[in-house]
């Protein structure tokens, strides 16, 4: 999945952090609740302003990010 238009890292918004785009919910934030347990319908009702596409991108960016880990390891 393509998430670049999706996530965004800007300086001034939540300290750099990854981001999806337009708001101020990391991936972190995104991440944190699916590993709580909570399905991707419990996170659309209680953060409706988010979309399944943005759940989806929050995962691709960590799965991305992960792969790069160990690709630097190697």
């Amino acid at each position: 999945m393509d998430y670049s238009g999706i996530i965004t890292m800007e300086p001034g918004k939540r300290g750099g952090k990854p981001c999806i785009r337009l708001l101020r919910v990391t991936v972190y934030d995104v991440l944190e609740n699916l590993a709580s347990g909570m399905t991707h319908a419990e996170i659309l009702r209680e953060l409706p302003y988010l979309t399944e596409e943005a759940i989806r991108a929050c995962l691709a960016f960590a799965a991305d990010r992960e792969r790069k880990l160990e690709m630097l390891k190697a």
